[in-house]
């Protein structure tokens, strides 16, 4: 016979987690310098009200996007700081209920509910202590690459796109596909593409290295057993990459007719670009605009990123915190596991986070690899 539950004892334990809702949040009010942040939001409304402030339209675009997210990432904490201020309000009203014996078991049910959503907001709001990188809040340049495991592994980078576009979906983020090549026989030999939303550099980071997948094979006459391969490279797409000159001397041209998987992925053109940066062997390729003078700027504009991100990584010693390690797309070198026969599970050999649901994870379920990572990440820099 099941035991009945006590609400006491349960509006006690939400009590013991709103306590530490509040310690948290003060310990966010420190690290995430919310203090400065209201200075900053001073500052930048002076700047803002300023009637020349339009002369100098980049200067102002930059001083409007910076008030923005400073008034972004204060309402966020004094939204939650108010809701946990009303959620002690309502622990208040139910122990003078309790202590009446006139328990209120609504109010009971609406004090959990309601701890509950501010522990998954903190969690949210904490999540931002570990974008520390210069970069963490940009946009983000992402290329998926088949390795080995022959079509296996060309259908394998086609769902590894699909995934990362699932997850930009679920966070609220844009994808824009610049380049799409086809496989073989099926899936894709390669593919460029931009994750664009706050922090999108700052997460996809964690994404960046080998990626294996094991699978019974849709494309083996016996349904074998199949490990295949794909990686996932990262790079932060800055607007303003004018310290990069390029001189066109310096770069071979090719122009082809733009192509996909059945054109799932792009704008079939005949104006598609190929970059080939002759002193860095940097490669970028465009066909999703309308032309082909559209196309070359879109892959000049990205070929720029990649070589200042070059650059950097020349002028610090930290290359991996940028670029991460080259490797072999193959055994060896993965960062994750998608086993999908004979059992299932998803495993990164980072962290060392894992779950057994694997078609959630393809289906972008990807946040809490994400966080597992940076939190690794930051635990070995300190």
């Amino acid at each position: 016979m099941a035991q009945p539950v006590d609400s006491q004892a349960v509006v006690r334990d939400s009590g013991a987690v709103l306590l530490e809702l509040i310690g948290r949040l003060a310990e966010a009010k420190q690290y995430l310098k919310v203090a400065d942040q209201e200075a900053r939001k001073a500052e930048l409304d002076e700047l803002a009200a300023n009637p020349d402030l339009w002369n100098d339209a980049d200067a102002a675009r930059g001083i409007t996007t910076e008030l923005g997210r400073v008034n972004a990432d204060l309402q966020d904490f004094n939204t939650l700081h108010g809701a946990l201020e009303d959620a002690q309000v309502l622990r208040e009203l139910i122990a003078e209920a309790q202590a009446s014996g006139e328990a209120d078991q609504g109010l009971e049910a609406e004090f959990n509910t309601s701890v509950a959503d501010l522990e998954r907001q903190l969690s949210s709001l904490e999540l931002r202590s570990l974008f520390a990188g210069p970069y963490d809040e940009h946009d983000a340049i992402c290329e998926v690459h088949a390795g080995a495991g022959g079509t296996d592994a060309q259908d394998w980078a086609e769902m590894l796109l699909r995934m990362y576009q699932r997850w930009a979906e679920r966070r609220g983020f844009s994808v824009e596909l610049d380049e799409a090549t086809a496989g073989g026989e099926a899936g894709l030999l390669s593919a460029t593409f931009i994750v664009k939303g706050r922090f999108a550099y700052g997460l996809m980071a964690a994404e960046r290295g080998v990626h294996r997948l094991v699978r019974m094979s849709p494309f083996d006459s016996q349904h074998r057993r199949q490990t295949s391969f794909a990686s996932i490279d990262v790079t932060p797409f800055l607007e303003d990459v004018s310290e990069i000159e390029i001189d066109e001397k310096d770069l071979r041209i090719d122009t082809y007719r733009a192509s996909g998987a059945g054109g799932q992925h792009i704008n079939k053109t005949d104006s598609a670009v190929r970059l080939t940066h002759l002193p860095s062997g940097v490669v970028v390729s465009c066909q999703n605009e309308r032309s082909q003078h559209q196309n070359k700027a879109r892959a000049m504009q990205i070929l720029a990123n990649k070589l200042a991100e070059l650059q950097r990584a020349e002028r610090q010693a930290e290359l991996d915190a940028l670029s991460g390690k080259r490797t072999e797309n193959a055994w060896g070198n993965q960062i994750r596991s998608y086993v999908m026969a004979p059992y299932q599970l998803v495993k990164d050999l980072r962290s060392g986070e894992e779950t057994g649901n694997v078609d959630a994870v393809l289906d972008g379920d990807l946040d809490a690899f994400m966080e597992a990572e940076l939190r690794r990440q930051r635990l070995g820099e300190s």
